[in-house]
């Protein structure tokens, strides 16, 4: 499980009890750094092995699943590619036992404008599973400037981990994504406020279920082991930005004389013939910020979504 910390003490990961910085500072910066070159590789060639090492959970799967994807539509490389650069750096980095080990890097990235509405601040979840492992970016999150809210620093300027069972908490971050999967398939838990990652995508997704010729259906599933266990850090004011992940299955099935389309960047993904069904499989990766406090209605804000197309099967 990533979220080690609880109320009062510390649970013990691989034998170890000592809680420690997850990263110095210098190691931190190393990582972004890393991160960046081996992005902008893999983006510029559209190699997916060129950034593999240092890509995890559902960034990874959205991350390489693009590339392999692009890698055979656009097999001479990116022509639009334009390096990212971050900076402006600003590290979130908790003070934890044992591993997984992780921290967030606030930065501005050159993707958009650095003044007015259109500014927003990239954070990036880096993880690391082992004393022999890279650290990996695992999580996006591109956020309006005034919306990364203030962590929870002792003395020394280090973060606190979310605790996982949500004590004090509106929601247990280790929860999210089963209460979100099922939220987007019913409505319930109403722990969730509306907005565009949330009861307007549920309308967007009735919407286009309505298509003549054509029946869409949603499946949406938790992913929540592993790799992709949910990560939070605490705020100032007791509440916890957390970042958690989750599956989605959409199924289109085509009326007599209809047949499903697949999209010509989608097509390098598919495996088995598209006769009447098409099955697309994305990975979502989310960023929610749970308030202090008890349960209740709309006490969960997810503040970002980023989704990919992982996977298309035909039938």
């Amino acid at each position: 499980m990533a979220l080690t910390l609880a109320a009062g003490g510390c649970v013990t990961v691989h034998g170890e009890l000592a809680v420690v910085p997850t990263a110095t500072r210098g190691e931190a910066e190393q990582a972004l750094k890393d991160f960046t070159e081996a992005y902008n590789a893999a983006d510029k060639a559209y190699d997916p092995a060129l950034d593999a090492h240092r890509v995890t959970g559902s960034l990874g799967a959205i991350n390489q699943a693009g590339l392999k994807a692009r890698s055979v539509t656009d097999p001479d490389g990116n022509p639009r590619h334009q390096p990212l650069e971050l900076g402006d750096v600003r590290l979130v980095i908790p003070r934890k036992a044992g591993w997984p080990r992780w921290f967030v890097a606030d930065v501005d990235s050159n993707t958009d404008a650095d003044e007015g509405g259109n500014d927003n601040r990239w954070l990036l979840l880096f993880v690391r599973e082992g004393a022999d492992r890279l650290w990996e970016a695992a999580h996006l999150a591109v956020l309006p400037a005034d919306r990364v809210p203030a962590f929870r620093t002792d003395a020394d300027g280090w973060a606190e981990p979310a605790p996982a069972d949500g004590a004090a908490l509106a929601a247990a971050p280790r929860d999210l994504s089963r209460a979100y999967a099922a939220y987007m398939g019913s409505g319930e838990p109403g722990v969730f406020a509306d907005g565009p990652h949330t009861s307007r995508l549920r309308e967007e997704r009735a919407k286009v279920s309505k298509r003549p010729g054509f029946a869409l259906q949603f499946a949406d599933q938790a992913l929540d082991a592993g790799v992709f266990a949910p990560v939070g850090l605490l705020t100032e004011d007791g509440g916890a930005l957390v970042f958690f992940s989750n599956r989605i299955h959409e199924r289109t099935t085509a009326a007599r004389g209809y047949r499903p389309a697949v999209a010509p960047q989608e097509k390098p993904l598919l495996t088995g013939e598209v006769r009447n069904t098409l099955t697309k499989e994305w990975v979502t990766s989310l960023t929610a910020f749970v308030k202090p406090g008890p349960p209740g209605p709309g006490r969960v804000d997810v503040l970002n979504r980023v989704q990919g197309v992982t996977g298309l099967r035909g039938s």
